[in-house]
């Protein structure tokens, strides 16, 4: 299988800037003006650390880590190392922006939402994600993205960090979809 650096750090925080600035906006036209912050444990977590500091968000960042809430684990053979997810602020009634690195099915997003229900009935999530792809099979989209590279069906992209951070995509592209 190939791997390629996608992209680089100063690359990917110069699109961080631009989703805080589209974050703010947004905030400010459905009139938010305390929301709280989760990032989903790996990718969304350091894309939220940056984008709760740029935003200047007043409570603590919060952490999930969806991997009980997968619905996909058993069938897959994954044997979650499930780790507690920190959330310190009340939930309930709380205008929450939940960050994930990649979206591309929607599950992984379906179970952080299931989870932060069971900390409480959130007023609002507002979704924010660094990259977005094909292959939704849930109706759930980003409020806010930073880009949506063309991949093939075969292949796969993914934050390492997080310090630096950089995007690869690992897999073959298919020769149709290259042309």
């Amino acid at each position: 299988m190939s791997k390629r650096i996608f992209m680089q750090q100063d690359a990917i925080l110069n699109i961080i800037q631009g989703m805080a600035r589209l974050t703010r906006r947004h905030l400010q036209e459905r009139n938010i003006p305390d929301p709280a912050m989760i990032g989903i444990h790996t990718g969304g977590v350091w894309i939220a650390q940056r984008l709760h500091q740029l935003l200047d968000i007043e409570p603590p960042l919060g952490q999930l880590d969806i991997s009980f809430y997968r619905d996909d684990f058993t069938r897959i053979g994954m044997n979650p190392q499930v780790k507690p997810s920190q959330i310190s602020f009340e939930v309930e009634d709380r205008h929450i922006i939940l960050v994930d690195d990649v979206i591309q099915s929607g599950r992984t997003i379906r179970a952080a939402m299931n989870e932060i229900f069971d900390f409480g009935r959130p007023a609002s999530i507002t979704l924010v994600s660094l990259i977005e792809r094909s292959g939704r099979e849930l109706p759930i989209q980003p409020d806010i993205m930073g880009l949506e590279p063309p991949l093939g069906d075969k292949e796969h992209i993914r934050l390492l960090g997080p310090d630096p951070l950089v995007l690869e995509i690992s897999g073959r592209r298919d020769e149709r979809e290259a042309s």
